[in-house]
């Protein structure tokens, strides 16, 4: 920074260019923000603690960046803060894509990373804080009269709060949909680096070898995310999403979402099984549900091994998907083919409810974001209206992640028992151990065949554990309701 430019010989800075920069800097951390969602899922997940570590840091880092940047304008010009911090903000913005990408390790379900506070935190917040610092720098330029000085700090923190919300809105409902991640966040780093450059340029306040330090950090950026390998295949809207291969079976394939493996397919046939919790939902159905003609809903598609097995087993069954991701309905059409099913792509409770009473014999529940049922497709009243849809004889079967504490599975046992007379659970192999698993729950308003449920599960050689008294295994679990359902907090034993 030039030492002869101090700040009482700064002038200020035309009224719709203080509005742009406080209005594009706060609009571009909520951008990346959004952005950062999608970049850490592939690692942590996609959870209530990874969005939390998220606004929790960006929030630090506004914090951090506002009072560093109102410290600095009170000691060097603005004038020549404002050009440095875009770039080095921009720069930091791209640095985050292979900062993250190298600290997450190996992505997917056998990779290990840090806790999503610290990705969040080592990968956004420098950038946060560094763009943050640009508004108070020109709300220092532009205070020129005392007595207009509350006004010009409103009308500037209002432009920046509008910045903010427009950036939000820009990057969840439009962006996402049109550009990869990756891409999103080296195009709005680039574009905040260039335009410190072009201020630079303009004005040459700067120390040069401040401002190439400052561009070589975006060079390097651009440098790490061309030499890092990204973890998907595919990056939708909702999803980080990767194909993995059976190294033991040539016609396997594992859909991989974000951390977790989600579905298993044999190409060559669809009656292939792979994991403990499809065993048990087509156990579910074989034992509960004769015949062949079955109207069949299926709450989450993923890979749509369910439907393909039905597909074949019951070729007269009349199927219907809900998956909100269409962009995964195309990947698994390009890569598995589709079973004759209809596909109905948006919010799964949303479609439940358009459906009409008495018009389906299953309903099998498979939908999650990262390890936990969305919390809203966990309630008494999704519930109730999954039972509203099922004719009298009907099932709902649903796949369940949990804890050691078994404290969700408990509740979400509880739920169930609101709506349906007859509750079956049974607790998979890994949740026997202490461990995170999958258990699947049964229910129903008529008697459940448990002893055929359970025998078929020991038919396959599989172990779990069916629960011989459901209400005292639910004792007074939490029921789970619109108002109140902690579902991550609950798989975690918070609660």
């Amino acid at each position: 920074m030039a030492d002869d430019h101090r700040t009482d010989a700064a002038s200020p800075l035309p009224n719709g260019l203080a509005i742009l920069l406080v209005t594009v800097t706060s609009g571009s951390v909520l951008v990346l923000e959004i952005l950062a969602g999608r970049l850490l899922a592939p690692y942590v997940g996609v959870n209530l603690e990874t969005y939390t570590a998220i606004i929790g840091t960006i929030l630090a880092g506004i914090a951090l960046g506002t009072w560093a940047g109102g410290v600095a304008a009170d000691r060097w010009d603005p004038r020549a803060l404002i050009p440095l911090l875009l770039t080095l903000g921009g720069g930091l913005a791209i640095a985050s894509i292979p900062i993250v990408r190298l600290l997450g390790g190996d992505a997917g379900p056998s990779g290990s990373s840090p806790s999503g506070v610290v990705l969040a935190l080592v990968g956004f917040g420098p950038s946060a804080a560094v763009l943050s610092a640009v508004s108070p720098a020109v709300v220092k330029l532009q205070l020129r009269d005392l007595d207009r000085t509350g006004s010009t700090v409103g009308r500037l923190s209002a432009w920046g709060t509008g910045g903010a919300i427009a950036g939000t809105f820009l990057a969840g409902y439009v962006l996402v949909a049109f550009a990869a991640v990756t891409t999103l966040i080296v195009t709005v780093g680039a574009a905040l680096a260039l335009t410190g450059i072009a201020l630079w340029v303009s004005n040459r306040i700067v120390d040069t070898s401040l401002m190439l330090s400052a561009s070589g950090i975006a060079v390097l950026g651009v440098a790490g995310v061309a030499t890092t390998d990204t973890p998907c295949d595919v990056q939708t809207p909702y999803y980080c999403l990767s194909i993995e291969p059976d190294p033991e079976l040539a016609s396997g394939r594992t859909l991989v979402l974000d951390d977790l493996r989600h579905s298993y397919v044999d190409l060559d046939d669809p009656t292939h099984l792979e994991f403990w919790y499809i065993r048990r939902i087509a156990d579910a159905i074989e034992t509960q549900i004769p015949g062949n003609e079955i109207d069949v809903v299926s709450v989450g598609g993923g890979a749509l091994t369910i439907p393909r097995w039905l597909a074949a087993t019951r070729p007269a069954t009349t199927q219907t998907v809900l998956e909100i991701d269409p962009e995964l309905v195309d990947v698994v059409e390009d890569e598995f083919g589709l079973p004759p099913v209809t596909i109905v792509t948006g919010d799964g409770r949303q479609a439940i409810r358009r459906m009409a009473d008495d018009s389906a014999d299953v309903v099998v529940g498979d939908a999650f974001g990262s390890r936990s049922v969305p919390w809203h497709l966990a309630t008494s009243e999704f519930v109730a209206d999954v039972d509203r849809i099922l004719r009298d004889d009907g099932i709902y079967v649903v796949n369940v992640i949990d804890g050691g504490s078994e404290s969700f599975l408990r509740a979400e046992a509880a739920t169930f028992a609101t709506s349906f007379d007859h509750v079956a659970v049974l607790r998979g192999p890994a949740l026997l151990d202490g461990a995170i698993g999958n258990s699947v729950i049964l229910a129903g308003d008529h008697p459940l065949d448990r002893d055929a449920w359970r025998a078929a599960m020991i038919a396959t050689g599989d172990e779990g554990d069916l629960v011989a008294d459901v209400e005292a295994y639910v004792g007074d679990a939490l029921v789970l309701t619109d108002d109140f359902a902690p579902v991550d907090q609950l798989i975690l034993g918070a609660r």
